[in-house]
């Protein structure tokens, strides 16, 4: 006997999404992916997935995608006319390329969902910040360790008082895949994120700094007020940086440090932020990502695990399954990925967007990319106080 499903009971379409970069060869798009169809809210029906129109189809016939073409600007001419046109784009392509692609579909009213750093140079991203602006469509950036439960967790405990005034900042990402000189040999992924052609000046700052920077200010709402940089290109005949020393200062007194490298032998990806007020600390690993570690003062360390007793709302939200079962790398892209859905849904529908749902926007890329120029600025003049140049 057949059943017919209530009108209020079926599930609501799923946004069309497309895609531009990640074809074959490629790693992070395959990641993006992924992190889409976690939530099952999204469905890949376009891409210009490479640089030209074969490489390009000859992806989408790899992943089962409809439409493919060759050139970015003509995709997002014809997706906004169709009726069936996608209604969002992930950007995955080098970052000089970021920029000019989220302002063909920005221009034409389609959301963007844009790799991080938002664009190689700043002017460029200040151009890019003025077109999100003047657009109707959503600009989403996937600083993806954002989305990780209890990144959420230390966010929340910091910005309810928990911690009482922040007073040390300290965050670094180290890993070693760069230790040796690996782009003279071909690596797809080493050749164009240490050409400054295609990554911008910044090296190892621009392409896991920012993170380390983001995380920093998101976790704990300060705002950057100066710093001072020393950057180094260990490797010979490396054209950008692949270590990177940074100290911060921030608005009300709070200091900082950040260390970034790409040439720390034995370090994977070992992204970790610690942050001391003047009633507790906490400390989070992200090669351990469902433990948050407290450390009160005068009181023992604890442990508050994802899932677990002693974890609030905003960790709960983002949670998918039981304490125990570990949460990591794709589900923290996938939370972004459904917090950008509910927003895009309540565009469609008219619909005031959920207040509660949180992703890094066009303001937190541009302060990412300010921060890379600051760097690039102080390491020249050997580590000199400067401010970003917002």
């Amino acid at each position: 006997m057949t059943q017919t499903v209530p009108a209020q009971a079926r599930r609501v379409p799923r946004i069309r999404l497309g895609m531009v970069g990640g074809g074959q060869g490629a790693f992070i798009g395959a990641v993006h992916r992924i992190a889409a169809r976690i939530d099952d809210q999204y469905e890949l029906v376009a891409g210009c997935f490479s640089s030209t129109p074969e490489k390009s189809a000859a992806s989408a016939a790899e992943l089962g995608v409809g439409r493919a073409y060759g050139d970015f600007a003509q995709m997002a001419m014809r997706e906004a006319r169709r009726k069936d046109g996608i209604e969002a784009v992930a950007i995955v392509t080098p970052n000089h390329l970021h920029a000019p692609v989220a302002r063909a579909f920005l221009k034409r009213g389609i959301h963007v969902i844009c790799d991080k750093p938002l664009t190689a140079t700043l002017p460029e991203a200040r151009k890019l910040a003025g077109a999100a602006a003047d657009s109707d469509a959503l600009f989403v950036l996937t600083h993806n360790y954002t989305g990780y439960p209890m990144v959420r967790q230390a966010r929340a405990m910091i910005a309810s008082g928990e911690l009482g005034e922040i007073r040390l900042v300290q965050v670094e990402y180290a890993q070693d895949w760069l230790a040796e000189p690996i782009e003279q040999a071909g690596n797809k992924q080493a050749g164009w994120r240490t050409d400054p052609a295609q990554s911008g000046a910044g090296g190892a700052i621009g392409d896991i700094g920012t993170h380390a920077f983001n995380l920093a200010g998101f976790v704990t709402g300060l705002e950057l007020e100066a710093l001072a940089a020393d950057l180094q290109s260990f490797v010979p005949g490396r054209a950008v940086d692949d270590n990177g020393h940074v100290l911060l200062r921030y608005r009300g007194g709070a200091r900082g440090m950040l260390w970034c490298s790409q040439v720390a032998s034995g370090c994977e990806n070992a992204l970790r932020l610690r942050v001391y007020g003047s009633r507790a600390g906490i400390e989070w690993a992200q090669e351990e990502p469902n433990a948050l570690w407290v450390t009160p003062l005068g009181r023992p360390r604890y442990r508050l695990s994802r899932g677990g007793a002693g974890t609030g709302l905003e960790a709960a939200r983002l949670t998918r399954i039981p304490a125990g079962h570990p949460e990591g790398y794709l589900e923290g892209f996938a939370n972004i990925y459904a917090e950008a859905a509910r927003a895009i849904l309540a565009r469609r529908d008219g619909a005031v967007p959920d207040p509660a749902a949180t992703f890094p926007g066009i303001r937190e890329g541009l302060e990412g990319v300010a921060f890379v120029d600051a760097c690039l600025r102080s390491s020249k003049r050997n580590g000199a106080w400067v401010a970003l140049a917002l």
